[in-house]
This record gives structure tokens, sequence and C-alpha cells, in this order.
């Protein structure tokens, strides 16, 4: 809606979001998305289950609180599918670290962190927040060592409530649908998901502005400190108090 605004202005259109929508449903100018689905998630193991630490939450800065998740890519190829691990900044929401993997195993949330990690001054990772699920990916001994060795807080989701990591959620979807024609990301094969990926992420990181943080790209918003001013509205009855909905 807000990309359209001057046009709607040069012709007079004055017109809201869900009447706007209608118009578009009533003459089949919605896409319907295909619903395919792929669990990502595992969280019936035996590792520790930590609480969520950023309930009512609001970062001021980078590094304060980052947001992972996984989410799947489909292949043209006999693989089916490959797997896509993602670390966002809250505050900024910059993809600070990802990892696109033939598998789910461990080793991929672990190699995103890496890449989240590096860079960063120690003294600037003490404290921060590190909010995931409850998969088994994040609970595992081995990336639990390393967000401590840092000192990072470990935060993860208590519920199936989706809301509780909305925000990763939501860029999962964002990166998925919005690069594509048909809203269903899919490669021919792992090869060329690995390379499209990296090019989506950095168009994600340093063109794409975001109603969430002022009309800034996540690059811009990175580097700054202070409130970012939301410009939407939310139309999600189910959003609870202190998530976050908006990418």
């Amino acid at each position: 809606m807000k990309s359209l605004e001057k046009e709607f202005e040069s012709h007079g259109i004055e017109i809201g979001r869900d009447k706007f929508f209608d118009i578009l449903r009533r003459n089949r100018l919605l896409k319907t998305l295909r619903r395919r689905k792929v669990t990502t998630t595992d969280s019936y193991h035996r590792y520790h289950k930590y609480p969520n630490l950023i309930k009512e939450k609001i970062p001021r800065k980078a590094h304060e609180i980052w947001v992972s998740d996984i989410t799947y890519l489909w292949l043209r190829d006999k693989t089916g599918f490959c797997y896509l691990f993602l670390i966002t900044d809250l505050y900024s929401r910059k993809i600070i670290g990802y990892c696109v993997s033939k598998t789910l195993e461990a080793k991929g949330a672990i190699a995103s962190l890496s890449m989240a990690m590096k860079g960063i001054a120690p003294d600037r990772l003490e404290n921060c927040i590190h909010h995931s699920d409850r998969g088994i990916q994040y609970c595992c001994d081995q990336y639990i060592a390393s967000l401590l060795d840092k000192k990072l807080l470990i935060s993860m989701t208590e519920n199936s409530d989706p809301l509780e990591n909305a925000v990763a959620e939501r860029i999962n979807k964002t990166i998925k649908e919005e690069f594509t024609d048909e809203k269903e990301l899919s490669f021919k094969d792992f090869n060329e998901a690995r390379k499209e990926i990296k090019k989506f992420i950095d168009f994600y990181n340093n063109r794409r502005p975001h109603r969430s943080i002022s009309w800034l790209t996540p690059g811009a918003a990175y580097l700054m400190e202070g409130e970012l001013k939301r410009q939407w509205k939310n139309y999600d009855r189910r959003k609870k108090k202190g998530s976050f909905a908006e990418a």
C-alpha cells in the first residue's frame, strides 16, 4: 500500500488497506499460495529448554536481541529440498548469520551462529539475548556451549505459538516469497540455492526498506541507536503483547 500512495494520489483515489485487498480479491488478482510444508523443528529431545526472555522487551540498538530460525528451500532436482538457517538482529532486522545446509543437523545452526559472531567485539555480545524455538539444533550441547562461551543469554519459545518468534518467522517468509512471482522459492539444485540466497540476503539487508524500522534498510538501521518507529498498523488480532510480528 505504501508504495502505491503517490500513484493513488495522482488519480485522486482514497482507499484503505482492507478495501484495496477486497477489490484485488474480487478481481482474482491475489495469488493463491501452494501449501507445501516440511517440518524443521524437533522439540522432543533430552536437552534443557530455556525460558522466554524477550517478552515485552524492545531493543534500542543492535546486538541486544538476536532471533534465529530454520526454514526449507525447494529444489527441483531429485534431492527435493535443503534448509536455510538464519540469525537476525531484532533491532535492525538485519540478517547477520545464515547457512544453506543439505541437512537439519546442528552444524548448519552452528555455521550461521559463527557468521553472526564474526568480527564483533566480545563486549558487544555480553548479555545479548539469543532467542530461538526449542528445536534440537538450538538446544544441543555444542550450540549452547558456543552461546555461553560468548556470554550470550539464552531464550527460547515456551509454547508452540509462532508469535513467540514472530520476526524470525516473518523474515523466513519474506526471503521465500518476495523474490519470485510464484511466491514460493525453488532452485535448480543445492549449489544454485546457496548462490542465490546470498544475493537475496544482500538485497534484503541493504536495499529493501522496512515499515517496522522507520522505512530504513536493515543495514542502515544496524548502525543506529534509539527508537525506530513502526510505520504500520497491526491487523493480526491474535498478536500478543510483547511479540514482534512485522519484519
